[in-house]
């Protein structure tokens, strides 16, 4: 067995869940289908937030602990490194899920710039679409 199928029951799980908090998130995020793989349709970077990351890291940003851990993503200086970050959303770290699958590479750098500028982050530097990692 590959390593990777190991994680598709946890990717199931985890977008699951956020399918059914975009469903009942404010705003109008939404999911389509295109070419078997799930895309978010959300454009800017508060609005891919809401429907594909505060489901675990919550609307604060402060992430949760409990059932699993989600680091808060409020005041965290690792947010620092702009290319870190891409790296982590785009390919997953730890319990983190990559969205390389289900982001485009314009809504990757609109997150990242998001998360790296709110919660009390106020990282200067800003990352594009032809920044994110391959």
């Amino acid at each position: 067995m590959k390593r990777e199928d190991y994680f598709k029951p946890v990717k199931l799980f985890l977008f699951g869940g956020l399918f059914i908090t975009t469903l009942f998130a404010d705003g109008d995020p939404q999911l389509s289908i295109a070419g078997g793989t799930q895309l978010f349709d959300a454009q800017k970077g508060k609005e891919i937030y809401a429907s594909s990351c505060q489901g675990c890291h919550m609307a604060d940003g402060k992430g949760a602990n409990g059932a699993g851990f989600y680091p808060s993503l409020a005041g965290n200086v690792r947010l620092m490194s702009a290319q870190a970050t891409l790296e982590v959303v785009t390919h997953g770290l730890r319990g983190m899920p990559s969205f390389r699958e289900y982001l485009t590479n314009e809504q990757i750098a609109e997150v990242v710039n998001y998360v790296r500028t709110n919660f009390g982050n106020h990282f200067k530097d800003t990352v594009t679409a032809a920044d994110v990692p391959k």
